[in-house]
């Protein structure tokens, strides 16, 4: 490819005192290849992807302008990946509130609401006595408490046995056999008694939430393709939950607060990090720069690429967040996660706001000595009460008695299965995605920013032309044939990539046209033995440089072994790891910015070919006016199609967000030409995003595959 000013400067002047030099001969001779001498590309995606017990660190902006960007832009990736981009409409509650029981200090009541029509959330609300339970009390309102129980069985109605709790006691980790038994209940009992009125809620398949199974339920390829998880479920469940607490007429709207450990520890910082109504936070055993959640319900595809749960706790910040620790996966927490945390903090001079305590003696747990910590955060900031808080012995309530169904409150009549939710929630995505259809210069600046905005999240965006890397390989220059031709490595710094790219150049060399070449062969298919291709040959006639990178699994980034996607659900792997296709286009803008930071470089046009024609039209659509022309083969495909998570063309979100005919909207109002688009359903929404961008001129489109040259000739206009 023709790279930037300094990697230019050695081929131009050789080509100007007389010519290239003949081009080294690789070992299978293959005159197009970029790594020779035994040499193979240095790129980290083609060894073993990245797992969910892997290193994660946390590195701090600069500044504070560099980590407010960043905090939109890993916000907006969470909510993709949870299937909450754009938000779903927010439905009736049609809370149920029955059972109430006094106890000593507080009182209990059953719950149930409607998250989402047809599925319901359950828990108990604990409220001090004093309150009275249904108005404010005397002394205002009170702070609410949000409490996700996490992955001890039954979650809230979870029985250690008396064997545990003798061992918790003895251990000094409970103070007495009840709360060793039954320390799920000591939280919302000792937060009712100091103030706090508190929801209990159940996860997704367990307790009295039993319509959906815990760990299946989805994961098919279609709930890929559409971002519908148990993941999502759950962190909807959890803002529905918070609009439960603001719903109550006790409450203090603006005096918030959520804490849950292991799983709900996860729950708690992604609510956290989505939720701006949370004033404070107190993640349990969770947060740390090792494992970052092993439960299906802890993972979703996009999740993780490129960040980990630090980072995402980071999001919380300036607001008060505290951390519990244990000999666990957290146990390196407070020298690995807590500092970089307090850096971020210190952007907003609110170091104070965020702390963590280690015992490091005690395994995975949420006990006494962790609950007492978090009972004076919460005081502390959602109170304004500072001091110790020693939690006070109480009479656990039998889990029977805290069953939110019974005869009088059967469960809802239109409790809908995994099937019938799923079919659920893709019709009402379905219904917003619509509604986003462009008809005017105003609609289709909205679809821009919502489709964009997931399309950013599912594979990235155009690199600034800092981060992106030319270097010339060795050797840089020579001919094929009597073709002149380049050979460099484009990279972007710091993520462990490093693309082979073949540039054939026209002659004379003027620097200033170049058209990226995406092709399933690489850039292998520029030559026809030592001659170009036809279609090559005619670019290079029209002044073009053309330059082909192999695209990963491609040339020489072929793997040595088919990339690998765990077989019990998708999440695992692409909650970590960027798909192939999404990788893919990837490369392509890799390229294109690599171009566009040529200083030389004023004409950028993008063909695809095959399979990849698809990646030529995302890449168009996430590079916007820095590609001035795509011809790109559609290949019949729709993602629709694809009923293989490990699908080489599988992109999660890609139907959620109105498929292949959704990206190609987003290129108006670029010069584009699609062929061989027939079946493909890439017609009415493209069509009504050019017109509505007043360019509908613009958008050309055969439903027949297209003569090699005819692209050429159309391209090169």
């Amino acid at each position: 490819m023709l790279s930037r000013r300094d990697a230019l400067a050695l081929p131009l002047v050789s080509l100007a005192s007389g010519g290239f030099r003949p081009a080294l001969a690789a070992a299978d001779d293959d005159p197009t290849k970029v790594f020779t001498g035994g040499k193979k590309p240095a790129d980290a995606r083609l060894g073993p992807p990245r797992t969910l017990d892997d290193y994660a660190p946390f590195v701090v902006p600069k500044t504070k302008a560099e980590w407010e960007a960043r905090r939109q832009e890993l916000r907006e990736q969470l909510l993709v990946a949870n299937g909450l981009w754009p938000l779903p409409e927010k439905t009736p509650l049609n809370p149920v509130i029955h059972g109430k029981a006094e106890r000593d200090g507080y009182t209990i009541e059953k719950v149930f609401f409607a998250s989402t029509p047809g599925h319901y959330v359950s828990g108990n609300l604990y409220r001090p006595l004093a309150s009275g339970g249904r108005q404010p009390p005397e002394t205002g309102k009170l702070p609410g408490v949000l409490f996700a129980h996490g992955h001890w069985q039954n979650g809230r109605l979870h029985d250690a046995g008396e064997k545990a709790a003798a061992e918790s006691v003895a251990s000094k980790g409970e103070p007495d056999l009840a709360r060793g038994r039954f320390f799920m209940q000591a939280i919302p009992v000792t937060l009712a008694r100091l103030g706090f009125v508190v929801f209990q809620y159940d996860m997704v398949g367990v307790g009295d939430s039993t319509a959906l199974p815990h760990v299946a339920g989805f994961g098919t390829a279609a709930d890929e393709l559409r971002l519908v998880s148990a993941m999502g479920l759950q962190t909807w469940n959890s803002l529905r939950a918070v609009d439960f607490l603001l719903s109550l007429p006790d409450v203090d709207p603006a005096r918030i607060g959520m804490t849950g450990a292991s799983g709900g520890g996860t729950q708690t910082f992604i609510t956290a990090a989505l939720d701006d109504r949370l004033a404070a936070a107190f993640p349990a055993v969770m947060v740390s720069t090792a494992m970052q959640g092993g439960c299906v319900c802890e993972n979703a595809s996009l999740l993780r690429v490129g960040t980990g749960n630090v980072e995402i706790a980071a999001l919380f910040a300036p607001k008060p967040q505290a951390f519990s620790c244990a000999n666990d996966w957290t146990k390196e927490f407070m020298t690995k996660g807590l500092p970089e945390l307090k850096r971020l903090y210190g952007l907003y001079d609110a170091e104070d706001k965020v702390a963590a305590k280690a015992w490091l003696e005690y395994g995975h747990q949420y006990n006494v000595h962790a609950r007492q910590f978090m009972y004076e955060w919460f005081r502390k900031h959602l109170q304004g009460k500072d001091g110790a808080v020693a939690e006070a012995a109480y009479e656990p309530t039998p889990p029977a008695k805290l069953r939110v169904y019974d005869a009088d409150h059967p469960r809802p009549k239109d409790e809908l299965d995994a099937k019938g939710l799923g079919v659920a929630l893709a019709k009402a995505s379905d219904a917003q995605m619509t509604k986003l259809t462009p008809t005017d210069a105003a609609s289709l600046k909205e679809f821009r920013r919502v489709i964009g905005a997931g399309l950013r999240a599912m594979v990235g965006g155009l690199p600034a032309r800092a981060e992106v890397e030319v270097a010339p390989a060795d050797p840089s220059s020579g001919r094929i044939g009597s073709t002149n031709v380049l050979r460099s490595v484009v990279r972007r710094p710091g993520t462990g990539d490093g693309l082979p790219v073949l540039s054939a150049l026209p002659d004379p060399v003027d620097g200033d046209k170049v058209v990226v070449w995406l092709h399933p062969a690489g850039k292998a298919s520029l030559f026809d033995g030592r001659k170009p291709a036809p279609a090559v040959a005619a670019l290079l006639a029209a002044g073009f440089a053309v330059a082909a990178p192999d695209l990963l699994g491609t040339g020489e980034m072929a793997p040595t072994r088919p990339r690998a996607v765990d077989p019990k659900y998708a999440g695992y792997t692409y909650g970590y790891n960027r798909p192939l296709f999404a990788d893919r286009v990837r490369d392509a803008l890799t390229v294109i910015a690599g171009s566009v930071a040529d200083f030389r470089i004023r004409v950028v046009r993008v063909v695809g070919w095959g399979e990849m024609g698809p990646v030529a039209v995302l890449a168009k659509a996430l590079a916007g006016d820095k590609v001035t022309k795509v011809a790109a083969d559609l290949n019949r495909f729709r993602f629709e199609d694809v009923k293989d998570p490990a699908d080489p063309m599988m992109l999660p979100g890609a139907v959620k967000y109105g498929g292949l005919g959704a990206f190609l909207a987003l290129c108006a109002p670029g010069a584009v030409l699609v062929h061989n688009h027939a079946g493909t359903g890439t017609g009415k929404l493209p069509l009504a995003a050019y017109a509505a961008a007043g360019a509908a001129d613009k958008l050309s489109r055969s439903a027949d595959k297209l003569d090699d040259l005819k692209v050429v000739e159309w391209l090169v206009k």
